[in-house]
């Protein structure tokens, strides 16, 4: 037997050849559905059998050769990041006039006649990762209303050394698709200053993609209760990244600690009431699809779902949880996290994680891990997501902490209530 959950070392020793073996995970691709089965064969050694896998149809947007060029008021190559679903450009790429706006609000104030044929540039500076999101969701969309053939946003992070961050965009219904991507922070107020100062500045973009689709599997891990069976405890993380960076923050380190949680308890051979199950999703980047899929295929099981818990927002030093649920649901929360003094800190939200946010809409409580993660949206989607930014004693006690509180939720007396 592969004695992985044997100490900290060799379980992150394990995380480590995971992401230097496989690094990016796109959905859809051939190195995701090898990193699957990578994971299915790394439970059945560690001596659990019950892994099953459910399809998933998902997009499989491939990114092709991406440049950008300043021509006015002097030549200067741009850094570019296409972001999930764009477009290419025409044959030739696209040369135009640059317009910076830093709002939706500054953009809907100009003319129509101002933007069309333009580049549209959303110099939207971080205030949140949830507010200014919105710049990388819509502003293709946005920008396309208007006539702009082409739309770019400053990359959605609080810092930069010349870093440049993707992200899943959508086009809007019965608007024309443009090329959109993302630029750094120090390319972004560049242009900002020379717009300012009544330059008037010219862009060359040449951006080439594919989209199809492909099917990819959520994994399942079950350690079987003894008694409630039927019951769930999930614990979950997604295991397909973008193609930058090696996917090792976002979100190799939430998956793999989630899979160490049925791991480990049954190789103390503990039994909790409740089965334990841990879910590797998979395509979440492009937009949650696994979890859609998953809620599609146990709609008529979701009263079955005790409690769901995520890590998605790094594995820094682990501080404790953000829970959504029912005042009695959080109390008991609360209670249990005594146990894990200093390891204790409460959030309530309204929905927590990103897969599972879908599930505490529908009256599912849940959690998401909390940790020290100030710099998490450094790094966040870009080339710097790599194990470098990771510590193994916060990735080990981040696992040891999930761990241990996912096994006591799935042995509590009572089920954690709805209301």
């Amino acid at each position: 037997m592969n004695e992985v959950v044997n100490n900290g070392d060799t379980f992150y020793n394990e995380y480590a050849n995971f992401i230097d073996k496989f690094g990016a995970r796109p959905a859809g691709s051939i190195v995701l559905e090898e990193a699957i089965d990578h994971m299915i064969n790394l439970t059945k050694s560690n001596g659990l059998e019950t892994v099953t896998t459910e399809d998933v149809l998902c997009p499989h947007w491939v990114r092709g050769s991406e440049t950008a060029m300043m021509i006015k008021p002097r030549m200067k190559p741009i850094a570019i990041l296409g972001l999930g679903s764009s477009v290419g450009t025409p044959s030739g790429g696209i040369k135009a006039e640059v317009i910076v706006v830093r709002s939706f609000n500054e953009l809907n104030e100009i003319k129509e006649s101002n933007v069309e044929g333009k580049i549209v540039v959303f110099d939207a500076h971080y205030t949140s990762y949830g507010e200014t999101v919105a710049y990388r969701v819509e502003g293709a969309t946005k920008a396309a209303e208007k006539g702009a053939v082409a739309s770019l946003i400053r990359s959605v992070t609080p810092f930069s050394l010349y870093t440049t961050h993707t992200g899943s965009q959508d086009y809007g219904n019965n608007v024309t698709k443009i090329p959109t991507a993302a630029i750094t922070h120090e390319d972004a107020d560049l242009l900002r200053r020379l717009q300012d100062r009544g330059i008037t500045i010219v862009m060359s973009i040449n951006m080439t993609s594919t989209l199809d689709y492909k099917t990819s599997r959520n994994t399942l891990i079950d350690l079987k209760g003894s008694e409630d069976r039927e019951k769930l405890v999930i614990v979950s993380g997604h295991i397909d990244s973008w193609d930058v960076g090696q996917g090792a923050m976002d979100d190799g380190g939430g998956m793999f600690i989630s899979w160490y949680a049925p791991i480990i308890i049954n190789k103390l051979k503990l039994k909790p009431r409740r089965t334990l199950r841990a879910i590797l999703w998979t395509s979440e980047e492009p937009g949650l699809v696994g979890a859609f899929e998953y809620l599609s295929r146990h709609v008529n099981e979701l009263n079955n779902i005790n409690f769901i818990m995520e890590s998605d927002e790094g594995t820094f030093k682990p501080l404790g949880l953000d829970v959504s649920g029912s005042q009695n649901a959080v109390c008991i929360v609360a209670e249990v996290l005594k146990l894990f003094k200093p390891i204790d800190k409460l959030k309530v939200s309204s929905t927590v994680g990103s897969d599972i946010t879908i599930f505490n809409s529908k009256g599912v409580p849940g959690a998401s891990l909390l940790n020290k993660n100030e710099r998490y949206f450094w790094y966040h989607h870009s080339n710097a997501d790599t194990m470098d930014v990771q510590n193994k004693d916060d990735v080990v006690q981040c696992a040891a902490f999930l761990a241990a509180f996912s096994y006591v939720i799935s042995d509590l007396t009572e089920d954690i209530p709805r209301y």
